[in-house]
């Protein structure tokens, strides 16, 4: 199944199933609720242009330097355990609606893009052994782990979260590929577009850790709730270690494409 939501002519948030043809099968029940499960309901609709982001998370779990060759790209030691810092949810985006550049960045331009496959948690988790991890995973989507670096590197303290947590750093979509469809998260190409040229290029095997380690590490005397989040890192050739760097900038369109997913794209504005 491949999960999309969207506002109907009512105004009111509607779930899908994307039929791939330009119609979309319009389902019941909702995302991750065990006593509500999503079901086919047989009408057939149009598949909306414009999309929301396919869930509204309850947590936002991200990853740091989990790619070998984007370690090596900034020139650091690949970590002996995962990196993890979180967004705040008021960072979500929806496919389509602008990045904004924050009007607070310090020492010049400095908003970046990060191409990221993004695990959606479908029931709850906690001391998950790696073995099972999968077990818990609804499905995937693409997401951009948009980043104002001299925040993030020389103005937070220390932590992450201010440089990743503005308004709009966190676009989703365009939809959630379930588990049945896309079994294997270590065996899919990644790449982000940036004005139609291809600023990075990976592969999800070259990371660090996999999805499963991933899982297993975080629920680690932590619950990880139905509808949890997690970005799993970004491949080499983010704008910042580019010389001369490259930033998003107000005009611009970005987009990340994940094999078997599909594309995720957001214009940028000042």
């Amino acid at each position: 199944m491949r999960i999309i939501r969207f506002v109907d002519d009512d105004g009111k948030p509607q779930l899908a199933n994307d039929l791939s043809d330009g119609r979309a099968e319009l389902l019941s029940g909702a995302i991750c609720d065990p006593a509500s499960p999503l079901s086919p309901t047989g009408r057939i609709v149009q598949k909306p242009s414009q999309l929301l982001a396919p869930i509204e998370p309850t947590n936002i779990f991200c990853i740091g330097l989990n790619y070998a060759e984007h370690a090596r790209e900034g020139g650091v030691e690949p970590p002996q355990r995962p990196v993890v810092f979180m967004k705040p949810t008021s960072t979500l985006n929806h496919p389509g609606q602008p990045i904004r550049i924050p009007a607070c960045q310090l020492d010049g331009p400095e908003t970046d893009y990060e191409c990221e496959l993004v695990v959606i948690i479908g029931k709850q988790a906690r001391n998950v052994p790696k073995a099972d991890a999968l077990q818990y995973v609804l499905g995937y989507t693409c997401g951009n782990d948009v980043s104002a670096r001299h925040w993030q590197l020389k103005f937070g303290g220390g932590q992450w979260i201010r440089g990743k947590g503005f308004d709009t750093f966190c676009p989703l979509g365009p939809a959630i590929v379930t588990t049945d469809e896309l079994a294997d998260p270590q065996a899919l190409s990644i790449r982000t577009i940036l004005n139609g040229q291809e600023m990075q290029c990976g592969h999800t095997s070259d990371m660090i850790f996999s999805v499963a380690t991933l899982i297993e590490f975080l629920s680690q005397d932590v619950t990880l709730f139905a509808g949890t989040v997690i970005f799993t890192g970004t491949p080499h050739g983010i704008g910042g270690t580019r010389k001369p760097p490259i930033w998003l900038k107000d005009g611009d369109q970005v987009t990340i494409e994940i094999e078997s997913i599909g594309s995720l794209t957001n214009p940028v504005v000042g």
